[in-house]
């Protein structure tokens, strides 16, 4: 009789924690950073590969290779598009141009980013677009740590939230 309950019991128990361990994790991290001395905001993105790519190519209809071994130019350049179409900043309700400096991998499967803004003088709002990978799955999470003044702050961005506006 317990061999009937046991066994029956392990089985929903394996079952469970395999649907944890099967269950893919949809997120990027971004870190903006002002820095004042420089005048500067400094855009740092991780960005799974297999996500990134999988998202450029529902959005443009062509399949790219960024940041793997089969990486082009063209590859490149829908990179920075894309970051520019889904990543966008405001400061003091201003629209800034960002500009995208260079990518590494990091751990194989994350592409790191970093961008810059330059000429911005101490502001008193910044505005923070981020639709990365959301319009491809509704399950990606954007995290956004923001730092500025020496205050620290951080939001996330999904489907439903895309916008934020940070006082300072």
């Amino acid at each position: 009789m317990k061999n009937k309950l046991v066994y029956p019991l392990i089985g929903i128990l394996f079952l469970s924690l395999s649907a944890f361990t099967f269950h893919k994790f949809y997120m990027g991290v971004f870190q903006v950073n002002y820095v004042t001395e420089k005048k500067m905001v400094q855009i740092t993105s991780r960005i799974f590969i297999d996500d990134l790519n999988n998202g450029m190519e529902k959005k443009y209809h062509k399949k790219t290779f960024v940041g793997t071994d089969r990486e082009t130019q063209a590859d490149i350049d829908l990179l920075k598009k894309y970051l520019t179409d889904n990543f966008s900043v405001k400061i003091n309700g201003q629209t800034k141009p960002i500009t995208f400096l260079s990518k590494e991998v990091e751990s194989n499967d994350v592409l790191v980013c970093y961008s810059r803004i330059k000429d911005i003088d101490p502001f008193k709002t910044i505005e923070i677009s981020n639709s990365v990978l959301v319009d491809w799955n509704a399950e990606q999470q954007n995290i956004t740590h923001v730092s500025a003044f020496g205050i620290k702050k951080s939001v996330l961005f999904t489907e439903s939230s895309r916008k934020e506006v940070l006082k300072y």
